[in-house]
């Protein structure tokens, strides 16, 4: 089992992010599962879905970053999956939060090329 593919979730809602991530980790053979808002990652969670890692948006209409971070880790068959925080530079606090939450770490949108983004992917699935 050891090289079964690994599963990243991607939770954002907005899809010119969603796209250049999706393509980027699907190329480093991801095996790749999205949600457009905070409510759909919940459900697809709730159903079964178990990703290696999500990178998750915190800000999100219907149930925001942090509100899914909670359920994650509130919730024993899901708190052991490592979480990475999208975030605009503006969002100190929320940072924090999430931490504080249990994430692992945090990648700010704009200051990340996707190439850096499969970096932090690769540092919490070793």
């Amino acid at each position: 089992m050891a090289d079964a593919k690994k599963t990243i979730m991607i939770v954002e809602d907005d899809s010119f992010v969603m796209d250049i991530y999706e393509t980027k980790i699907a190329k480093e053979g991801f095996g790749v599962i999205t949600a457009v808002n905070g409510a759909e990652a919940v459900k697809k969670l709730e159903e079964g879905a178990r990703p290696d890692l999500i990178l998750l948006d915190i800000i999100m209409p219907y149930m925001d970053g942090l509100e899914v971070l909670k359920k994650i880790k509130s919730n024993d068959n899901l708190k052991n999956i490592p979480v990475v925080l999208l975030t605009n530079l503006s969002q100190k606090e929320e940072i924090q939060e999430g931490f504080d939450l249990g994430a692992e770490d945090y990648l700010i949108k704009s200051h990340f090329t996707p190439s850096e983004v499969m970096e932090k992917i690769n540092k919490y699935l070793k």
